[in-house]
């Protein structure tokens, strides 16, 4: 029994460091991207990041030039589920969106 408890115990560490693992992938915020499009206009952009999430003019228009300028902007971060919902909130306005896990 005493050799059985030794060779499991290798076994225990690295189940442990797996769930341990696990959980970190698991607690990892998400994202929700807005991507430039040939088809919205800029203060349409503006409006919906105003209406939907609540930002302040100055916020707004500073994402909106991210996603026109650079291509797409950051404009939320949190769990999966809520940026779901942005995302699908963002297509129902006619927005391009995607959701991505946060780098760490």
């Amino acid at each position: 029994m005493e050799a059985m408890a030794q060779i499991s115990s290798p076994d225990v560490d690295q189940e442990l460091e797996q769930l341990l693992q696990n959980q970190h992938r698991l607690d990892t915020p998400w994202r929700t991207i807005v991507w430039n499009d040939p088809v919205n206009l800029m203060s349409y952009v503006v409006y919906v990041f105003r209406s939907y999430f609540g930002f302040p003019e100055d916020k707004a228009h500073r994402l909106m030039l991210a996603v026109h300028r650079e291509g797409k902007a950051i404009v939320a971060q949190g769990t999966r589920e809520e940026m779901e919902r942005h995302v699908q909130a963002m297509h129902e306005y006619g927005l391009w969106a995607t959701l991505d896990r946060a780098e760490l």
